[in-house]
C-alpha cells in the first residue's frame, strides 16, 4: 500500500485521541497502541472460548438438571441467582421445601423455586385524571373560607392533608370545587 502525501484526520481505536493517518486503513496512532488493541482482542478471544468450552462441557448437567426434581443449593443459586443464605433462610421458614440428607447434601425442591419467581399479575394503576383549573369549576382560598367559614390555615392544611392539586395565578391560589367539596362536605 502506497503513502500519499495527503493527511488524513483520524481517531485512534484504542486510546481515541486525533491523529493524522498516511493511509486509508490506518486504524492507531501509534504501533503501541495498535500491539495493545491487538492483545486486548487476543485476550477476549481467549475468554470467549473458555466459555464455549465450559458451555460446551456441562451442557448435558445443565439439561439434566433442569429435569430433576430436587436439586442441590449450589445448584439453585446458579439457576435462580439466589444467595446460598437465603436459599437455607426460606427452608427454615418453610417458604420452600426441601430435604437434609447429610452434612452438605440439602436438596431443595425445583419447582417451590419456580414458583416463587412466577408472574405475578398486578393490579392495573388507573390513570389519574388532570384537575380541570377552570374560573368556573375551582374555588380560591377566600371563596372556600367564605363558603364553609373556615378560617385561612384550616384550608391549607387540609388541602395539603388531603393532597389537593392548586394552581396559583397571580395572588390567587385555585383549587377544584368537585374535590373541596368532598372534603368539606364529610366534616
Amino acid at each position: 500500500m502506497g503513502f500519499s502525501k495527503l493527511k488524513i484526520p483520524r481517531v485512534c481505536e484504542h486510546c481515541s485521541k486525533p491523529f493524522e493517518a498516511k493511509t486509508v486503513t490506518t486504524r492507531f496512532c501509534s504501533a503501541s497502541c495498535a500491539n495493545k488493541a491487538r492483545k486486548e482482542r487476543k485476550k477476549l478471544e481467549k475468554i470467549q472460548k473458555q466459555t464455549e468450552g465450559l458451555l460446551l462441557k456441562y451442557s448435558n448437567k445443565i439439561a439434566e438438571t433442569q429435569t430433576r426434581e430436587f436439586i442441590s443449593v449450589s445448584e439453585a443459586t446458579v439457576m435462580f441467582g439466589i444467595s446460598k443464605d437465603t436459599i437455607h433462610r426460606m427452608l427454615k421458614r418453610g417458604i420452600i421445601s426441601g430435604e437434609n440428607l447429610g452434612v452438605r447434601l440439602t436438596r431443595v425442591r425445583r419447582s417451590d423455586l419456580e414458583a416463587l419467581f412466577t408472574g405475578i399479575k398486578m393490579p392495573a394503576e388507573e390513570k389519574k385524571t388532570k384537575p380541570i383549573f377552570e374560573i368556573g369549576e375551582c374555588y380560591t382560598i377566600s371563596d372556600i373560607c367564605a363558603k364553609f367559614y373556615a378560617d385561612p390555615a384550616t384550608v391549607n392544611n387540609a388541602i395539603k392533608r388531603h393532597k389537593v392539586p392548586t394552581k396559583k395565578v397571580g395572588s390567587f391560589v385555585y383549587a377544584p370545587k368537585n374535590l373541596i367539596d368532598k372534603i368539606f362536605d364529610g366534616l
